[in-house]
């Protein structure tokens, strides 16, 4: 096997049809052109997935890989990516998750791990160094994500393993499961557990003793000391440490983006009372960092009297903590945890979960829908115990929850009603902010590349509302104003590539993106030092830039055009009624074709042969005229 500098070097594939276990080495190419995590995913599922693969079947690939960075002393890189062609969206399925399993991976020996086939009866993988085997995971049906991780640990006598699970959510098959590594890790978008539980596997746990080896190890040393020294006199370093992504929630607020009850208002009355502030004065005890970080910004809490004295939780971060607060109207911050905590336990998306109970409560307000139809459950806005019910009636498909459980898009379409306020893209569900009053992060919901998501873009820099800086790095102004639509197609371009990197890498995409630690040219840089390849920031920017078209490519093969690079129209005709982004819609047509012609694609949002070949992808480009004849 060839040696190679960040880099574990090897991939392995299991097979779980035939109990077949493959090593391969990790081929240089795919390192310099694609550098690692979902670089590496992505071009494995554009090769390997065909078009007519159902999502569910055994020929679909559960594909886990980390980046270059993970498993050394840099301070931002804990991360691993998970994915497959997803159940919920039926395109591509990615999700992301830190802690300390993806560091173990790369000590175990390896940088990607394919899962493959289907096991006859429930199993887990065991993976120690160069052992691997295939265990049976009977005991473990139907067990919850915190139960299967104890019980593995139990059975291998050995509580230092990394262990990645599903819980019951993914074993009923709702389409929305995530993958949970470290308990409360969730590479929770897209499916990627409905993918896991559909192969009759219930975890991955691994342990390694190898170590990485770095190029330059002074030149690393160096940087990571000064990254160290910046992250420490960051004036976000302490909002970060304290409260986490929390802290969005009262910006929001402030700003007039902030979701609330299913979008319909862009404040909430009770924000004091459910934010990042509150938990940190009043349930926060402990921090608690993934592997190698400085910033321990996700936090351990105890609910110490009401109805839910005695639980004890990690994080929650903005999304779901926001999404169980303000989309669903609800002021009471302990039951928020405890919703949060039970959707970690039964492994589901909290961000699709609160959508579907959010739209169900819209169309219950409406008098859409009744009791008759819920269940015997009252949706109105905040019903605490209704939200805790539904939570649990969706992970096991019982009743109304079943309707719930293949996301917001499939439910509306099966009852036939509340299609319009369905919000998601591409089957994926928006997140916890209102993109017309964030309208940079709204195109970026529109063209991500795994549905209506923020974190392929994350544009940040809008928040400055800052025309020097816009100039600056787009030549427009308004490309940096939070409620303009100029100069944003400019502006995702951008932040897609950069974000496709740090996704690469697998780092902390709050530090190195949103604090600014490690910009394009420092990003090549410590890459370089790492691995020992040549990176500049040129070049690092066009593996971003590969990486997003031929993500694109992939869309387009599977019938993915401009018609769904769409926002629900919600956004786009109803204005913000209230709060400091108030009238604000978002006008989607413009920065559609400004953000085509920025990158390369057609009227139809289809990669020009010639944006494909100048990025190398060849074949690619070849095998897209092709298909798009044929449709």
């Amino acid at each position: 096997m060839p040696s190679y500098y960040g880099y574990a070097g090897r991939i392995l594939r299991i097979n779980l049809t035939n109990n077949e276990v493959k090593v391969q080495h990790t081929e240089k190419w795919l390192i310099t052109e694609f550098l690692g995590g979902r670089g590496f995913n992505s071009r494995r599922i554009y090769d390997e997935i065909p078009k007519e693969v159902g999502p569910l079947s055994p020929q679909n690939k559960l594909i886990f890989s980390t980046g270059p960075l993970v498993g050394t002393a840099f301070p931002l890189g804990a991360r691993f990516n998970v994915s497959a062609k997803s159940p919920q969206t039926g395109i591509l399925g990615d999700s992301n998750a830190g802690g300390h399993f993806a560091a173990e991976m790369k000590f175990a020996g390896y940088d990607q791990i394919i899962i493959e086939g289907k096991s006859r009866k429930p199993a887990y993988v065991f993976i120690a160094d160069q052992e691997v085997q295939i265990m049976d995971a009977e005991h473990l049906v139907r067990k919850d994500i915190y139960e299967t991780t104890e019980m593995i640990k139990k059975d291998l006598g050995d509580k230092t393993f990394q262990i990645a699970a599903v819980g019951p959510a993914a074993e009923n098959g709702v389409l929305y499961a995530g993958i949970f590594a470290n308990l409360t890790r969730t590479a929770a978008r897209t499916g990627m557990g409905t993918v896991m539980a559909s192969k009759n596997l219930k975890a991955v746990a691994l342990k390694g003793t190898r170590s990485i080896k770095i190029a330059d190890p002074r030149r690393f040393q160096k940087m990571v000391e000064e990254i160290e020294e910046e992250t420490y006199t960051h004036p976000q370093y302490w909002p970060r440490r304290t409260m986490g992504t929390t802290r969005i929630l009262m910006l929001a607020d402030k700003l007039g983006f902030l979701p609330t009850r299913h979008f319909t208002s862009a404040t909430f009355e009770h924000a004091a009372e459910v934010s990042g502030e509150k938990l940190a004065r009043e349930y926060n005890v402990k921090n608690r960092a993934c592997f190698s970080c400085i910033v321990p910004c996700s936090r351990i809490y105890v609910i110490r009297e009401g109805e839910y004295a005695g639980l004890l939780g990690e994080g929650p971060e903005y999304e779901p903590l926001s999404s169980f607060t303000a989309r669903v109207g609800n002021s009471n911050l302990s039951l928020a945890l405890k919703a949060v905590d039970l959707t970690n336990k039964l492994g589901l998306d909290a961000i699709t979960t609160a959508e579907c109970i959010a739209w169900a409560m819209e169309l219950y307000e409406k008098k859409e829908l009744t009791k008759k139809d819920t269940d015997g459950l009252e949706l109105n806005w905040g019903n605490g115990e209704a939200i805790l019910t539904l939570v649990e009636k969706i992970a096991y498909r019982e009743g109304f929850g079943d309707l719930l459980a293949d996301g917001v898009k499939r439910a509306a379409e099966k009852i036939g009603k509340g299609k319009e306020i369905a919000l998601h893209v591409k089957g994926l569900e928006i997140i916890q902010a209102d993109p017309r009053g964030l309208k940079g992060y709204g195109l970026g919901y529109a063209v991500a590349s795994r549905g209506g998501d923020h974190l392929r873009s994350e544009p940040f820099i809008e928040l400055s509302d800052d025309p020097e800086k816009g100039v600056e790095m787009f030549g427009v102004p308004e490309a940096t104003f939070r409620l303009a639509y100029k100069g944003k197609g400019k502006l995702v371009r951008y932040f897609e590539n950069w974000c496709a990197i740090i996704d690469s890498l697998e780092v902390c995409k709050n530090l190195a993106g949103n604090m600014e630690l490690l910009p394009l040219k420092r990003a090549a840089e410590i890459t370089e030092a790492v691995t020992g390849f040549h990176f500049t920031e040129e070049k690092i920017f066009e593996i971003g830039e590969r990486i997003v078209n031929l993500e694109r490519a992939y869309l387009v093969r599977e019938g993915i055009r401009r018609r769904d690079d769409y926002l629900p129209a919600r956004f786009l005709k109803e204005p913000l009624p209230n709060g400091n982004s108030k009238g604000a819609v978002f006008e989607i047509e413009p920065m559609l074709d400004e953000y085509y012609a920025e990158r390369g694609w057609d009227e139809r949002g289809i990669p020009k042969e010639a944006t494909l070949e100048k990025l190398g992808l060849v074949d690619v480009a070849e095998q897209l005229s092709k298909s798009v004849r044929l449709l």
